[in-house]
């Protein structure tokens, strides 16, 4: 079985036990009726930069930093799957990106997994693929609306505007691009998903 479907069928297997899948640790700073901010810290990703549409981006560096963690990697160690997922448009400076995560750069997006913690970046196994880049992401304060259901750019664009309505009438101030954060196997079913769309705050 290739890594992508060892990491969709695991991601499966935990559809209803999400908390078994480990997260970057963050706290809950405020909650609003429709989003709340969120307070992360320190976490480290793989991350690659993958030109296209979104739907491609994603799926071909899903496929990339999957091999890093199944083992394609100096010394073919194995590193455990976190979420999420995250996809977010890259533009000219990379801005900061969920566990597997995807940010945009022009024409392009930055898609990341999240390592577990308890990595260092003297510790994490150096990617083979120089397409992979390990890297810190620092403490960050995140407007998080969280929604269930498909993956449709339609559905993403709908709650993003969600989002930036809601966070603009709470009169705070964003910087960067979205992020798309997903949580669960494409073969979950749209109305088990956890997603969850990112703006990073001033």
């Amino acid at each position: 079985m290739n890594p992508v479907k060892l990491i969709s069928a695991a991601l499966l297997g935990v559809t209803s036990l999400a908390q078994a899948i480990e997260e970057p640790a963050y706290a809950v700073v405020k909650s609003y009726d429709a989003f709340e901010v969120r307070q992360y810290n320190p976490y480290l990703v793989a991350e690659t930069v993958v030109p296209g549409p979104a739907e491609e981006a994603g799926n071909q560096g899903f496929k990339i930093l999957a091999d890093y963690i199944f083992g394609n990697n100096r010394g073919e160690k194995k590193i455990a799957m976190t979420a999420p997922v995250s996809q977010t448009p890259v533009p000219v400076k990379l801005a900061m990106t969920a566990p597997v995560s995807q940010a945009p750069v022009p024409g392009g997006f930055v898609v990341q997994f999240t390592m577990p913690a308890g990595y260092t970046l003297a510790t994490l196994p150096e990617p083979v693929d120089k397409r992979v880049k390990l890297r810190e992401v620092p403490a960050t304060s995140v407007a998080v609306l969280r929604y269930a259901g498909g993956w449709s750019q339609a559905t993403y664009e709908e709650n993003l505007e969600k989002l930036r309505q809601s966070v603009g009438k709470a009169g705070l101030a964003t910087v960067g691009e979205p992020i798309l954060s997903r949580y669960n196997s494409p073969f979950s079913l749209p109305f088990m998903r956890r997603n969850e769309i990112w703006l990073t705050l001033r």
